[in-house]
Parts: C-alpha cells; sequence; structure tokens
C-alpha cells in the first residue's frame, strides 16, 4: 500500500470525511469504491493497463485492510475465546 505524502492527504481526507458522513449502508460503500473507480477510469484512456492498474489498487486496499484491521481484530478474538486447536 503506498503511503501518499501528508500534503495529498490533506488535500484528499476533506472529501473523504464527506462522503462517509452520507454512507449508511454496506451498498452505499460498495457503489462509491465502484464509482470512483469508474471515475478515474473516465479521465484515462481505456486499456488493459488502466483496466488491471484499477483493479490492483482496489486488491492492495483490500491487502491492506486486512493487514491493518482485520489481523489485529482476529488477534484480539483469539486472545479473548482461545486459539482453535
Amino acid at each position: 500500500m503506498p503511503y501518499i505524502t501528508q500534503g495529498k492527504r490533506n488535500r484528499i481526507d476533506p472529501y473523504l470525511e464527506q462522503i462517509n458522513e452520507i454512507i449508511y449502508e454496506k451498498g452505499e460503500l460498495t457503489y462509491c469504491l465502484y464509482k470512483l473507480c469508474s471515475l478515474y477510469l473516465k479521465t484515462r484512456r481505456i486499456s488493459y493497463e488502466t483496466l488491471s492498474t484499477t483493479m490492483s489498487c482496489l486488491e492492495d486496499a483490500k491487502l491492506e485492510w486486512h493487514r491493518k484491521r482485520m489481523i489485529p481484530y482476529e488477534d484480539k478474538k483469539i486472545r479473548e475465546n482461545g486459539d482453535i486447536e
């Protein structure tokens, strides 16, 4: 997962925070992710490379979510409930 500079984060985050205020359901989050990728592609030449790059970004974000959010949650639950033997 590429960690972008703080300046770029400061430019992007206010928009994401605004969108977050109106997302309440799984379908809305899924729609936003899909639509953002579609808008990204709208300003670029459609090719295998741009389609693959977009899909790769989604996969990278998914893997980062797993690493930073899911694994710590699962480790906490193992400590609370015991591991599977």
